[in-house]
């Protein structure tokens, strides 16, 4: 009926079939052509994500997260996709490398012309896209870093949104912890980026008037192949507690080394590497450093008999055999994966049928998300001027096979 009248100065005129069809045609064309200026990678039927993760490379164990997300995608489009459409998800090999980051990024962006960036791994590799991104106003969206360069720049880059919890805030909660300790001194192992600074630097924050207790600090590249000389120098100063502000790689390095030395100094390990199948690795080769760490965490342990009756774990399991079958279940990167890709999926929701990627930023900085995958009392929040979707975690430390929650949530 929007095209079968017409109105005029002399009155209403009704139009013949051939007009009518050229009419509805030519409406057609010109709205699907606006919509593909406005709204790259996007089509009647599908929307296409891009994303950069390590599968190669120093930070490899990170790669899962590619792959989790990618499984979730799948079984949202068996069971209809996002407002009608499939969603095509795009992530390729950076081995780690921020410079290989910006160019696959721009490959993503200008030759698959990619409807947004979803969840690329690392915080130097996200640092060195947001620039690019912004100036061509193309979402990045829940990164994986929880730097304060991503978090605290919303003003500046309002196109780029982590999802991590805030490193500064996992620092602070360790330095609090520690400060309680009698006695402690420090050590810390961190990596030479922000992601390594800003953990280091809220640890300092935490132990307040006992920052003196760390008495010595190592940095490593994210390029280095051994940690041995680091470690030596920390072993050396004494210190009876050891904060490793590092990558999955780097840990089992670190806990190693500290084997070898027969050093037996209280852990405290970052959260990004305390899947399961890290510390396999980890109780395997030292076991009584293993036992006793502690560190934070945010979502569920899949492999915990606590959660062995969780719908989001059925679900999770249910997935990774029909859409993943050769990724190992305690592999828990690929767990995260699939809470992210379930943000992910919740932000396309909102930004509506018609998506741009301005709805699409909308929606993202507007989630208030009881997303499954996370930890009972952990809640996806956004705002526009709160760019930390993650804002409360839990105290954890590892008991012999597992780790074990500690006291109550902490913001």
């Amino acid at each position: 009926t929007d095209f079968a009248y017409g109105a005029s100065p002399g009155g209403t005129i009704r139009l013949g079939a051939a007009d009518l069809q050229l009419q509805v045609l030519t409406r057609a064309v010109g709205a699907s052509a606006a919509f593909a200026r406005s709204a790259p990678g996007v089509t009647a039927s599908a929307i296409t994500l891009g994303s950069t993760v390590p599968i190669t490379g120093p930070a490899a164990l990170f790669g899962s997260v590619g792959r989790g997300a990618d499984a979730y995608f799948k079984y949202v489009n068996a069971h209809g996709g996002v407002n009608g459409r499939k969603i095509k998800f795009v992530y390729l090999d950076d081995a780690y490398d921020p410079a290989k980051t910006v160019q696959l990024t721009r490959q993503l962006v200008e030759q698959s012309h990619v409807f947004a960036i979803f969840s690329p791994i690392g915080t130097d590799n996200t640092l060195a896209t947001t620039d690019y991104l912004n100036a061509a106003k193309v979402p990045q969206l829940f990164a994986g870093t929880g730097t304060a360069k991503v978090g605290d720049n919303h003003k500046s880059h309002p196109w780029t949104m982590g999802y991590l919890p805030s490193f500064r805030a996992e620092g602070l909660i360790y330095g609090k912890a520690i400060a309680k300790a009698a006695g402690a001194k420090v050590a810390v192992l961190y990596e030479d980026s922000d992601f390594g600074k800003d953990l280091t630097n809220g640890l300092k924050a935490g132990l307040g008037a006992k920052q003196s207790a760390i008495v010595s600090s190592q940095a490593y590249e994210p390029t280095d192949t051994s940690i041995e000389s680091q470690m030596s120098t920390l072993h050396a100063s004494g210190a009876n507690t050891l904060v490793l502000n590092v990558t999955p790689q780097y840990a089992i390095l670190a806990y190693l080394a500290a084997h070898k030395f027969g050093w037996h100094p209280k852990i405290y390990v970052s959260s990004v590497c305390i899947s399961p199948n890290v510390m396999d690795i980890i109780r395997a080769n030292a076991p009584e450093l293993a036992t006793g760490s502690s560190s934070i965490a945010f979502v569920k342990d899949p492999t915990d008999s606590v959660w062995a009756k969780d719908k989001a774990v059925a679900l999770y399991r249910s997935i990774l055999k029909r859409y993943a079958p050769n990724a190992k279940f305690e592999d828990v990167y690929n767990f995260y994966g699939m809470a992210v890709a379930f943000t992910m999926v919740d932000a396309l929701k909102k930004a509506g049928k018609s998506p741009t990627r301005a709805s699409l930023l909308a929606a993202a900085t507007h989630l208030n998300e009881v997303n499954p995958f996370m930890r009972p009392g952990i809640k996806i929040a956004t705002s526009p001027t709160d760019y930390y979707p993650i804002t409360k975690a839990q105290l954890v430390r590892y008991d012999k096979v597992h780790w074990v929650a500690v006291g109550t949530l902490l913001s």
